[in-house]
């Protein structure tokens, strides 16, 4: 790390965490408000991904930690799930130290469009608790070691794709869906930050600052979903997913503007 760990620095990136913790909480992409900011607080590439692990453990934790004690998750249904998720996250993890995730970058700024659509073309789409088209096994095996495997291969948007993972394929409600996936998106978070410390990558003093942000932004995001449910929800993640899509098609493709 180039930069001097300053208090100004200090304040700004705990303000950065706080509030990208309040707003994955409810719809994900966090790390799309933390990694711009840990690169330009002076980490390399790798020590900012390394480093946002750690911060986003916190937020995920906290809503979990949230959800489950107010028993909107019920973690004894979740088991498979959860192994699942760990095992994808830490196959991605192992592979984006090997090969270059370049493509994935190009290709997923679509793929957050198709959840946009996904939500706006279907209003009525988890506003209560439907059937589901698939068992949770099946979902664990597929959905769950997918997106656990995208997350520690990649990671921005998971939180969304594991929401509407949830509601269209398990008929879970907007809210239920949105408990549940914090403890999935959690479990890919430690799985891929324990990789992340045997490499050696993370900054602690900032990640450790950054995770109380995360803490208090999130238990503040928790409290809103389980109050407002479907109606803060679904806007929050079209909202979110566009602002991705906006800012991964100007990383790959700004400069044919030019």
């Amino acid at each position: 790390m180039d930069a001097t760990i300053t208090l100004d620095l200090v304040v700004f990136l705990f303000a950065v965490a706080t509030a990208a913790g309040f707003v994955d909480a409810i719809a994900g992409g966090g790390g799309m408000i933390t990694v711009p900011a840990l690169l330009a607080a002076g980490l390399s590439p790798v020590q900012a991904l390394a480093t946002n692990k750690l911060q986003g453990t916190g937020g995920t934790l906290s809503a979990s930690y949230y959800f489950i004690s107010r028993k909107a998750v019920n973690l004894k249904d979740l088991r498979l799930p959860i192994a699942m998720t760990f095992v994808g996250s830490v196959l991605g993890t192992v592979l984006v130290q090997r090969i270059d995730a370049g493509i994935l970058e190009q290709l997923i700024p679509f793929f957050l469009i198709g959840i946009v659509l996904y939500f706006l073309f279907s209003p009525k789409l988890g506003a209560e608790q439907s059937d589901g088209l698939i068992s949770l096994t099946l979902f664990s095996f597929t959905a769950a070691v997918g997106i656990g495997f995208y997350d520690g291969f990649f990671g921005p948007g998971t939180g969304s794709f594991f929401t509407v993972a949830f509601v269209g394929l398990l008929g879970f409600s907007m809210t239920k869906a949105t408990a549940n996936t914090k403890v999935l998106n959690c479990t890919s978070n430690v799985a891929s930050l324990l990789f992340f410390i045997i490499g050696g990558q993370v900054v602690w003093v900032v990640g450790l600052v950054m995770m109380l942000g995360q803490v208090l932004g999130a238990r503040l995001g928790s409290r809103l979903v389980l109050s407002r449910g479907q109606t803060l929800i679904r806007p929050m993640i079209v909202v979110v997913s566009l602002v991705m899509t906006g800012k991964l098609l100007w990383e790959n493709y700004g400069h044919l503007l030019h």
